[in-house]
């Protein structure tokens, strides 16, 4: 069996060069976080106050976003309807696009760029929110389920990345991250959206 612990000389110097790629690489993801922090803190926690007034109301939150932004939208309906940190009610959350069978179907024989917007008309009432993640904030599908969600009186929240894209101005409020590195804008988006859920979630169980 091989020893894993012994490496040549150029591994030695590839590993020391990664580590310090590394080490940069998160210090940049921490300070994007940190700029959050002291710059959305306010917006953050008017969203955290929106989702609770809804929820408590009897409200569902609708989820939406594409690729990385899409797991992002189902880990957080994932934290309100099973649990983030504390034993409480399910909160109704459910992110939408994940049905591959109405995906596939609507997709392929009208447009992808309706798919969040056409669940969103037969699923959403007034009263619900629709949280739409989108690191450019200019993803076609997004914004027509934010407009839609509006028409249908929905409350609309984005996260985004710098400036905010088309999204910004869809949306009731929105959360641009001040960066254009789309791995650091999502992490970001993560950090951010954590923090929300203990608020909702300790809201919610008082």
């Amino acid at each position: 069996m091989a020893d894993i612990t012994r490496t040549r000389p150029s591994e030695r110097s590839d590993q020391a060069n990664w580590a310090g790629e590394i080490a940069a690489q998160l210090c940049a993801s921490a300070d994007v976080v940190a700029r959050v922090a002291h710059e959305e803190a306010d917006l953050l926690a008017r969203m955290a106050s929106l989702l609770v007034l809804r929820l408590e109301a009897g409200g569902t939150l609708f989820l939406c976003g594409n690729g990385g932004s899409s797991a992002d939208a189902m880990h957080v309906a994932t934290e309100l309807v099973a649990r983030y940190k504390i034993d409480r009610r399910a909160l109704p959350a459910m992110a939408l696009g994940v049905d591959p069978t109405f995906v596939s179907a609507w997709s392929n024989d009208m447009t992808f760029e309706h798919v969040f917007a056409r669940q969103l008309e037969g699923l959403a009432r007034r009263g619900d929110v629709l949280w739409c993640f989108s690191t450019s904030g200019n993803s076609p599908n997004v914004i027509h389920a934010a407009r839609t969600a509006r028409e249908l009186g929905l409350t609309t929240l984005g996260f985004s990345g710098a400036g905010g894209g088309q999204l910004r101005q869809s949306v009731d409020l929105c959360l641009c991250v001040p960066s254009t590195e789309t791995p650091h804008v999502q992490e970001a988006h993560m950090a951010a959206a954590h923090v929300l859920c203990e608020l909702i979630e300790r809201a919610c169980a008082a």
